[in-house]
This record gives structure tokens, C-alpha cells and sequence, in this order.
């Protein structure tokens, strides 16, 4: 038990407090992001404040995260290249089985999220534990997740729903 503590006590220091400091420039960031075990590729920014739970996370490379993303994995997270996600979005992937009548939030598990390539997650968005977000989808501004969302959709609301979908690959603007 004092192990566990002592161990959340160094993670929550090191990642959440040091890494995730705006005193250090993107690159150093992501070496320390890098040097605690979370899978970040090249290009990647992750912005200050964002608050990171474990090390079972994989970013792809070019994708950015905005200021004070919450990343609390008790399961996995897969986030895709050339993802843009919000301010303060946050990927919940802790649950728990319902417990008892005189404590519902019976004991804890996490489902894994995975996010494809090329999305755009809202501010303050939230993906539920297990969903997945397919490729290419935009997910708008305070929508909750809480299915999974087909590939190049947009989808926005609580429950989020899809409103419409995208092409593929749209047209190119030269």
C-alpha cells in the first residue's frame, strides 16, 4: 500500500507537475513524457497542465494536445497522427462494477479508448471508457462520448450523436 502511494506521489511529481510545467518548451516536455514510459511520437505537442494517469498511452506522431487535457488511463489510450484535441478535453477510462446498496461505486476497472488518425476532439470534450473514435472524426466542443464513433463523422451533443458525415479525403484547397 505505502509502495502504491509512494509510487502515485513520484508519478504525480515528475509527470504531472514537472513534465506538465510551462516552464519547459514542447520538445523537453515530450522527453519527459517520453522518459516516464508514455509512447509519444515525433512532432507531438502536448501543451502544459495536461494531466497524465499512467504510462499505457500511445500518441502518434504530429498530434497536439491543448492546455489541461485529462488523460486518466486505469486502462490503455491510443490517440492517431495529425490529431488536434481541445482544451481541457478528457479521456476517462476508469469505471467501476455497481457495487452494493450502501455503495454503488463498487470496485474499480478501466476499458481502453482508442482514437484514430487525423481527428478533432472539441474543448472540454469527454470520451467514455471504451469507446473507440474512428479516423478522420470530428468530435464538437462539450459532447459526451459514450458509443463508439464511425470514421469520418461528425458528432456533437450529450449523448454525442452523429450529425453528419465527411468525405474521406476531402478536396484539395490548391
Amino acid at each position: 500500500m505505502l509502495k502504491d502511494i509512494l509510487q502515485a506521489m513520484w508519478r504525480d511529481f515528475y509527470v504531472n507537475c514537472l513534465a506538465s510545467s510551462p516552464l519547459f518548451s514542447s520538445r523537453v516536455r515530450r522527453l519527459l513524457y517520453r522518459s516516464y514510459g508514455v509512447n509519444v511520437g515525433r512532432w507531438t505537442t502536448i501543451a502544459p497542465h495536461c494531466f497524465v494517469g499512467n504510462r499505457f498511452i500511445a500518441i502518434g506522431e504530429r498530434t497536439f494536445l491543448n492546455y489541461g487535457c485529462f488523460l486518466d488511463n486505469l486502462g490503455s489510450i491510443s490517440i492517431g497522427s495529425d490529431c488536434s484535441i481541445g482544451m481541457e478535453v478528457m479521456l476517462c477510462t476508469s469505471t467501476h462494477e455497481v457495487g452494493s446498496g450502501s455503495k454503488r461505486a463498487g470496485d474499480a476497472f478501466g476499458k481502453p479508448i482508442v482514437i484514430g488518425d487525423g481527428c478533432w476532439i472539441g474543448t472540454r470534450a469527454i470520451i467514455l471508457p471504451g469507446v473507440t473514435v474512428g479516423s478522420g472524426v470530428i468530435i464538437g466542443a462539450g459532447a459526451v462520448v459514450t458509443k463508439d464513433c464511425e470514421p469520418d463523422g461528425v458528432y456533437y451533443g450529450n449523448p454525442a450523436r452523429l450529425i453528419r458525415k465527411l468525405p474521406a479525403n476531402p478536396p484539395s484547397t490548391t
